[in-house]
C-alpha cells in the first residue's frame, strides 16, 4: 500500500510541474503587451519599457517560468500585476466559496446517484426506464439552463434561497445553505445522470454473479446483500466516474458562480484571464491541479480499500 500511495504522489508531483509549465508558456504565448496594457493607451513608451522592466517581462521565457516555479516551490505566488493584491491571499479568500459548491454537488451527487441506480436496478420495469429518462434530460441539459430555471422557481418565484451572493458557513448555516443549495443542485444534475447510470448497470451485474446468488441462499436479506457486498463491488468503477465528474464540476463551477454572483475561484479566473494577469491565472491553476491531484488520490484509496487488486495495477 505505501509503495502504492508513493507510485500515485510522485506521479502526481509530475503532472503539476507538466501542467504549470504547459500553462505558463500558454500565458506567455497569449500576453501581447501586458505593461502598455496596465498603464493605458496614453502612456508614454520610455514608462511602459519600465513597467514591463518592472515585471520581468523583458527577460527571456525561461526564466520568467523558473524565477515564477521558485517563488510557487516556496509558496509565494507573488502579486496581481493589475490590483497588486497577493495572489494567495487572493485565492485562500475565494476558495473556500468554489470548495463550498463543489463538494457540496459531489456529495450530493453521490448519495442520489447510488439511490436512483440501487433503486432502477433492484425495482426495473417503469421505475428504471423513468429513471433512465430522468437521467438522460439531466445529462442533456447544460448546467446554466438549470441554474437559470432554479433561480426563477426557487429563488424568484418561491423565495426558498438566495438568488445571489455567497455567505460563509461561520457567519450563519442556515443562510450559507440558501446561498449555496441552488448551485450546488446545478452542478450536480450531469453528475447524477452519469453517475447512476454507472451504478445501475454495476448492481444489475453484481445480482446476477455467483456469490450474490450464495449469499442469498445462507439467508441473508436483499437489502445487506445489496448494500454491504453488491455496492462494495459497484463502488469502484462509479467513483472513478465521479472523480472525472468532479473536474468537470471544477471547470463548470465558473459559469455557475458568474450566474448566482458567487465571489469564487471561476469568478476570479475570468477576470483574470481577461486581463492576461499571468500570477493570478498560474495561481488559480496550480491551485486547482493540486485540489485534483489530491481528490483523485484519495479516490484511488477508496477504490483500493473497495478493491485489493487495485493496489496491485
Amino acid at each position: 500500500m505505501l509503495t502504492f500511495l508513493i507510485r500515485r504522489i510522485a506521479a502526481g508531483i509530475v503532472l503539476l510541474f507538466a501542467v504549470s509549465f504547459v500553462a505558463f508558456s500558454l500565458l506567455y504565448l497569449g500576453a501581447g503587451d501586458i505593461a502598455r496594457r496596465i498603464l493605458g493607451e496614453n502612456a508614454a513608451a520610455d514608462t511602459v519599457a519600465l513597467k514591463a522592466h518592472q515585471l520581468g517581462l523583458d527577460r527571456p521565457f525561461i526564466v520568467q517560468y523558473f524565477d515564477w516555479l521558485g517563488g510557487a516551490l516556496t509558496g509565494q505566488l507573488g502579486k496581481s500585476w493589475f490590483t497588486s493584491q497577493s495572489v494567495s491571499i487572493d485565492i485562500a479568500t475565494r476558495l473556500p466559496v468554489t470548495l463550498s459548491i463543489v463538494i457540496g454537488a459531489v456529495l450530493l451527487a453521490a448519495i442520489v446517484s447510488v439511490l436512483l441506480g440501487v433503486l432502477a436496478a433492484r425495482k426495473g420495469g417503469w421505475i428504471d426506464s423513468v429513471v433512465q429518462v430522468v437521467s438522460v434530460i439531466g445529462y442533456a441539459i447544460p448546467n446554466f439552463v438549470v441554474a437559470l430555471v432554479l433561480v426563477l422557481v426557487f429563488a424568484i418565484n418561491l423565495g426558498w434561497f438566495k438568488a445571489t451572493g455567497f455567505v460563509p458557513l461561520t457567519v450563519s448555516f442556515p443562510a450559507w445553505i440558501a446561498s449555496v443549495t441552488l448551485p450546488m443542485i446545478a452542478l450536480s444534475l450531469g453528475a447524477i445522470a452519469t453517475v447512476s447510470q454507472q451504478i445501475r448497470g454495476s448492481v444489475i451485474d453484481a445480482l446476477s454473479r455467483d456469490y450474490v446468488r450464495t449469499l442469498r441462499s445462507r439467508g441473508l436479506s436483499s437489502n445487506r446483500v445489496v448494500y454491504r457486498h453488491v455496492l462494495r463491488n459497484a463502488g469502484g468503477p462509479a467513483l472513478a466516474v465521479l472523480s472525472v465528474q468532479f473536474v468537470g464540476m471544477l471547470g463548470g463551477a465558473v459559469v455557475i458562480e458568474q450566474i448566482f454572483a458567487l465571489p469564487g475561484i471561476g469568478q476570479l479566473t475570468v477576470q483574470a484571464a481577461m486581463q492576461s494577469d499571468t500570477p493570478v491565472v498560474m495561481g488559480v491553476v496550480i491551485v486547482t491541479a493540486i485540489i485534483v491531484i489530491i481528490v483523485n488520490l484519495l479516490i484511488d484509496i477508496a477504490q483500493a480499500g473497495l478493491n485489493p487488486k487495485v493496489r496491485l495495477s
